[in-house]
């Protein structure tokens, strides 16, 4: 690894290893992902994919290896402790507050990335700082005119909007992306899928997802993940041609893998 590759690194993984009892999940994975950049992690269900990213959030600690993340080893600090750093997570299934409205949960995102403490709901509202990053997260992800509704009364794929917005009102360097296009529609992945697309000219993305389409629509790079550890690593290009992706992920039949991984 050169002094170059280090310092360019928004986040650097490496050699994480995480196990449950005698089960390797994680296994001496490193990777990369700079300023800027959408790095995408594929493979099948089971791989680790998930177990990896909670590490990297802070959710699981690593039984081996470091996490590095704008230049300071994060592998020891708590979520919260790193998503004042900057670096943020969206779930997979979205926890939001249904009675509130959009702004409302946006708002309370805002909060939880600046102060300890939760405050009462109305002084909540009075503080501009909260509302305006609110209001330009949701701008942003195209949620302006749902401001003012409950989130009881608005759709699924709206509802993954959402997600980001409140992401990206807590003010992040980078974003942790577990499946957001889980459960859409075509139409609604169409919808994403361009959020994606001018949100990776403003930050760091680590994607998880399963929508072939997406990923290869989206991603600078894919590292695929099989049996915790990383057999693939590279641009779009290489990873479509290479066999054995092509076999499973696009469909192509006829290429025989000895090891099964995928």
């Amino acid at each position: 690894m050169s002094t170059s590759e280090t310092s360019s690194a928004l986040l650097q993984v490496d050699g994480l290893v995480r196990n449950f009892g005698a089960l390797r999940v994680t296994d001496s994975v490193s990777l990369r992902v700079a300023d800027r950049e959408l790095h995408a992690i594929i493979g099948p269900n089971g791989a680790g994919k998930t177990t990896l990213v909670n590490q990297i959030s802070g959710e699981l600690s690593p039984h081996a290896g470091r996490i590095v993340f704008n230049g300071v080893d994060v592998t020891t600090l708590k979520v919260q402790q790193r998503a004042r750093a900057g670096l943020l997570r969206s779930f997979q299934i979205t926890s939001v507050f249904e009675r509130f409205t959009v702004l409302e949960n946006a708002a309370l995102a805002a909060l939880g990335t600046r102060e300890h403490g939760f405050r009462f709901w109305q002084p909540l509202m009075k503080r501009r700082d909260l509302v305006e990053a609110a209001e330009q997260a949701l701008t942003a992800t195209g949620l302006e005119a749902k401001a003012d509704t409950p989130v009881e009364a608005i759709g699924y794929g709206e509802r993954r909007q959402l997600e980001l917005a409140m992401a990206l009102a807590s003010k992040p360097k980078f974003l942790l992306l577990d499946e957001p296009m889980a459960g859409m529609s075509p139409q609604e992945s169409a919808v994403v899928v361009e959020l994606l697309k001018s949100l990776k000219q403003r930050y760091g993305i680590l994607l998880i997802e399963h929508d072939m389409d997406a990923v290869f629509a989206l991603a600078d790079t894919i590292s695929v993940l099989v049996n915790g550890r990383i057999l693939l690593q590279g641009p779009p290009s290489e990873i479509r041609d290479h066999p054995e992706v092509r076999a499973v992920y696009l469909g192509e039949e006829g290429v025989d893998s000895e090891e099964g991984v995928l």
